[in-house]
């Protein structure tokens, strides 16, 4: 049995740890009685919140580096580097 261990600790605030073997266990050593829509719905929120910053990091994967930016932005004015990051920005929407 695989557990997801990032929704149950997101489900249940209270466990201090999982294992696939033994399940969630309270602070306390106490085992946690776990509910899959409990479970389901923390992972819906994870991915939810993953896909909410996700552009971020595309974005900036995206992005020229700092200094090929300030060229730009020498060599061909600010409205220029606008445009150029604007591509991107388009490309990758925030949500």
């Amino acid at each position: 049995m695989s557990l997801d261990h990032k929704a149950i600790l997101k489900a249940y605030p209270e466990c201090a740890s999982v294992d696939d073997g033994t399940g969630a266990i309270k602070a306390n050593g106490t085992k946690i009685e776990l509910v899959q829509s409990a479970i389901d719905a923390a992972r819906a929120t994870l991915d939810d919140e993953a896909a909410a910053i996700a552009y971020q990091g595309q974005r900036k994967a995206e992005y020229p580096s700092i200094e090929d930016q300030l060229d730009d932005i020498y060599h061909n004015g600010i409205d220029a580097w606008k445009a150029t990051i604007k591509v991107t920005k388009d490309k990758y929407p925030k949500p």
